[in-house]
């Protein structure tokens, strides 16, 4: 995709700021006309009010790529669609009322059936401390312990840079447990890694539960299995057949992490290994590791994918090797024959934000497609390395903090039969007429794991590649309209003036000439 373009200087023009501070005055610059889009004015805001570890941290547990802007929605939905899956789980929300609108909105768009909590602010309430006490305020009335379990308060963008400092709130009221967790904009990239902000921080509160003495056993009792805790938000069919994978090696399938009660962290703090299905996880492997389990990366998806991860987890809890086998032997057969019934034909690029991109075009090579690109928005980490390695064996270019932009050239360049991505990425590609697919909604939403994975992307893979002849009508019938003169809404034909842009030309040439001397004195 090109970069802007601009007809004169005036985008260059530098703009007066006021001071961010007033020495010797407790006053500071209001920060509710900055956004998640200001980047550095942000974070070095933040840095100046107190949270200089705190973004030291996001930038440890989650390095920036290209990009240091958020590409999808708001980061800050990801741990609020956490918080709102949870049982008995309130949820209370700190800053700008057009986030938390726009938050609420999508958030009851994808199924919440429940109110989510705001404590409004303005420039006085922000910079006098007033806001944390309204918080404070908000938490004590709504800690009843008949109702919930825990309180989930989220400092988005504006009270982050502000250093609205949310660890001085109690652990507890009235037994009622309080988690409040920061997820700017400016130091979370993906809505995907702020779900591990806010597992990482639950698991953080019932690791210490836990240390501290006796905790409530899990609904239906403990088994007499192993567990393996799965770590990822999965298609609800795949643990139970990650259960069944497990069992003829004498293990079973724990809880999936984020959970959905408070009681299940317990549960999944108290495994034999941990797999990270959903590897960008890095706050909850940590909590893990903390507790003293070991951690198995990529997932049971595929033959290759299936036969690795099986071997991967009898190591983690030694295992023998016919043990291992066991498993093996009565599922691998079902994988392949499952994987050679429904064949695709055709290129395939895949990408999103979800996190599981990899483990998609995985499953999409051994069906027979040729997938030369993989871009995903997350960062490479020790539990996606064996994914990105095996694709490359087979031809794949695998991009780790992929930009829309990579996403969009990647496509233009090779022109697949088919683009699965982000929701630009869909557009882009019907713009072009290439056959396209929302990520979300038509590839997460269905089964990856096993027998059950290796034949759910055939059937709506191939439907889609057939589309090609009906995205060129669209293209055709579309020609002309939406892009340069045509592009909004008019009532006549567009008043184009060559001569203005030829004169305008000039002055653009006329400009860089003038800057190439000015290069050379």
């Amino acid at each position: 995709m090109s970069s802007e373009i601009t007809y004169d200087t005036s985008a260059e023009a530098e703009v007066m700021q006021g001071e961010a501070r007033v020495e010797g005055d407790a006053m500071t610059a209001p920060q509710d006309a900055l956004g998640c889009h200001s980047g550095s004015d942000m974070a070095e805001a933040a840095k100046l009010s107190g949270n200089a570890e705190l973004l030291e941290k996001f930038a440890a547990d989650y390095p920036t790529g290209p990009h240091d802007k958020p590409q999808s929605m708001c980061p800050a939905f990801g741990s609020l669609r956490v918080g709102l899956r949870m049982r008995r789980t309130a949820t209370v929300l700190s800053g700008s009322a057009c986030c938390v609108y726009g938050l609420t909105f999508v958030s009851h768009f994808y199924g919440a059936r429940r109110s989510v909590g705001y404590v409004p602010f303005n420039s006085e309430t922000l910079v006098t401390g007033k806001l944390f006490e309204d918080i404070r305020e908000s938490v004590h009335e709504l800690a009843d312990p008949d109702k919930y379990d825990a309180i989930v308060v989220t400092n988005l963008c504006v009270p982050t840079a502000s250093g609205v400092p949310l660890r001085l709130l109690p652990d507890e009221i009235n037994g009622v447990r309080i988690v409040g967790i920061d997820v700017p904009g400016f130091g979370i990239p993906t809505h995907a890694e702020a779900k591990d902000v806010l597992a990482g921080a639950m698991l953080n509160y019932a690791r210490k539960e836990i240390e501290a003495g006796p905790v409530p056993a899990p609904v239906g009792g403990k088994g007499d299995r192993p567990t393996v805790t799965l770590l990822g938000e999965m298609f609800p069919a795949d643990p139970m057949m990650i259960g069944a994978m497990l069992a003829p090696m004498g293990l079973a399938a724990g809880p999936v992490v984020p959970a959905r009660e408070w009681r299940e962290l317990y549960s999944a703090l108290d495994c034999g290994a941990v797999a990270a299905i959903h590897p960008f996880y890095t706050s909850a492997v940590r909590e893990f590791q903390a507790a003293g389990r070991p951690v198995v990366g990529s997932a049971p998806v595929g033959l290759d994918g299936t036969a690795n991860w099986l071997a991967g987890i009898g190591e983690a809890f030694g295992l023998s090797k016919d043990q291992v086998a066991a498993s093996q032997n009565a599922f691998l057969p079902a994988i392949k024959a499952a994987l050679a019934e429904k064949q695709i034909e055709g290129v395939i690029n895949v990408s999103g934000y979800e996190g599981s991109e990899l483990l998609v075009a995985r499953l999409l090579i051994e069906s027979g497609a040729q997938v030369p690109y993989v871009g995903t928005a997350c960062a490479k980490t020790p539990w996606n390395t064996a994914d990105a390695e095996w694709l490359e064996s087979k031809g794949a270019s695998v991009k780790f903090r992929a930009s829309l932009e990579d996403d969009c050239a990647a496509m233009e360049a090779i022109k697949p039969n088919l683009a699965i991505g982000t929701t630009p990425v869909v557009q882009k590609g019907k713009e072009l007429g290439i056959p396209s697919l929302y990520f979300t909604n038509l590839i997460s939403a269905r089964p990856l794991m096993g027998p059950a994975g290796a034949g759910s992307l055939q059937d709506v893979v191939t439907a889609a590649m057939g589309n090609k002849e009906r995205m060129d009508t669209m293209r055709d019938f579309f020609e002309g309209v939406g892009h340069g003169d045509t592009a909004g809404v008019w009532e006549g034909a567009p008043n184009v003036r060559e001569d203005f842009r030829a004169l305008n030309l000039k002055k653009i040439e006329k400009q860089a000439r003038a800057a190439k001397a000015q290069e050379m004195v």
